[in-house]
């Protein structure tokens, strides 16, 4: 395994290429992708073309057969323009992805993974009213029929919900056994009784989609259970934990996005006769970001490569996911600070960054949820 710090060539070219789409790409609809709170259908289209959605799909299937260690290296490119345009393709990668190729049988892979790959957006539809920290307190049901099952209930803040073409639901098939009695199903966006419902307007990645999920006696068959029944919550716990890694690269993304505006604006930015970036309270500032941002990149990367590894990465994710989400709040505050008035208002981009920060600590996962896998890991 390679020092933490030292990308292949092969990987920095890839991170270079996603660099140069980001600012060529992305960087120009920013703005009016938040203020319209919808992402850009032509630039979701690029996003396929450039295979961006299928990172770790094998090519077999028509993905790019990279690893995950991609998929983190697109996140965090991707997340230092837009965050929005990040969390989208990191659930398509790190969560819809994964646990297909995880837990599909051969024939969900041969119908899925082409798609996903090609041409079609994926949401993982777990959170319910009643069932965010507390993930598995499911009351969507899925009862026992003839040809399959019967799907209904309602889902909250799934992600990608507007894009979708496919959602994988979490249901409850037995509510007697607890988190054993979940199930996972495979439900396309075209099945008769799945509707969306409310828009969340939010405060930040607004461009990302977040919508209600109505399940009204959607039908499914046996061949769209994705693992075995009871087996849901297993594929819960393990695609989100490899999705914390995505999330962790968002956020260290996000703040070296606002450290870079930081950067250019004590440049550039004069007072007393002298850039601001020559005085020292200044200077401290900017190279405690930097601190902050390098030591919460290498526990991303460390995460990111034990988990391609094979090795234990539980803990690590959560470490990664926790500190990532606490500096890039931090990072984007203190830019805020070193552009002064202008960074408090709209026309300046670390306004929105420090929107965007926030969920960081409350998705896939709150902080104290990060916590509690540390403390645990560490007491064991």
């Amino acid at each position: 395994m390679q020092p933490l710090s030292v990308l292949s060539e092969e990987e920095s070219e890839f991170r270079d290429l996603v660099r140069d789409f980001a600012r060529a790409e992305i960087a120009p609809l920013v703005r009016r992708m938040d203020d319209e709170a919808k992402l850009d259908a032509a630039l979701l289209r690029q996003l396929f073309a450039q295979g961006f959605m299928g990172i770790d799909i094998a090519e077999e299937y028509g993905g790019q057969g990279g690893s995950f260690f991609d998929s983190v290296l697109l996140i965090e490119e991707l997340a230092v323009v837009d965050p929005s345009v990040s969390v989208c393709v990191d659930v398509q990668n790190t969560l819809v992805n994964n646990a297909i190729r995880h837990w599909g049988t051969p024939a969900q892979k041969r119908q899925w993974l082409p798609q996903l790959a090609r041409d079609t957006v994926g949401s993982y539809a777990l959170s319910e009213a009643g069932a965010g920290s507390d993930a598995f307190s499911l009351t969507t049901t899925a009862t026992a029929a003839a040809d399959g099952w019967v799907l209904n209930g309602q889902k909250l803040w799934i992600t990608n919900a507007a894009e979708a073409g496919l959602f994988l639901v979490f249901a409850t098939i037995d509510r007697s056994l607890g988190h054993r009695g979940i199930a996972c199903f495979l439900v396309p966006r075209s099945a008769p009784g799945l509707t969306l419902g409310k828009k969340e307007d939010k405060l930040g990645i607004r461009a990302s989609s977040t919508c209600e999920l109505n399940l009204a006696g959607v039908t499914v068959t046996e061949a769209d259970l994705l693992g075995e029944p009871g087996k849901g919550y297993k594929v819960a716990i393990e695609t989100l934990n490899e999705g914390r890694i995505g999330i962790g690269a968002q956020m260290v993304g996000l703040a070296q996005g606002a450290l870079n505006h930081a950067l250019s604006h004590a440049r550039e930015r004069k007072q007393f006769g002298q850039a601001i970036g020559n005085f020292q309270g200044v200077q401290f500032a900017l190279a405690e970001c930097a601190v902050e941002i390098e030591c919460a990149r290498l526990l991303v990367y460390n995460a990111a490569r034990l988990r391609d590894a094979g090795q234990d990465f539980v803990h690590q994710a959560a470490m990664a996911k926790y500190h990532a989400s606490v500096i890039a709040e931090n990072v984007a505050s203190r830019a805020i600070e070193i552009l002064g008035g202008v960074g408090f208002s709209r026309d300046y981009p670390v306004e929105k960054l420090y929107r965007d920060a926030k969920i960081g600590r409350i998705y896939e996962g709150t902080s104290n949820m990060q916590r509690i896998v540390i403390a645990k890991h560490l007491l064991r």
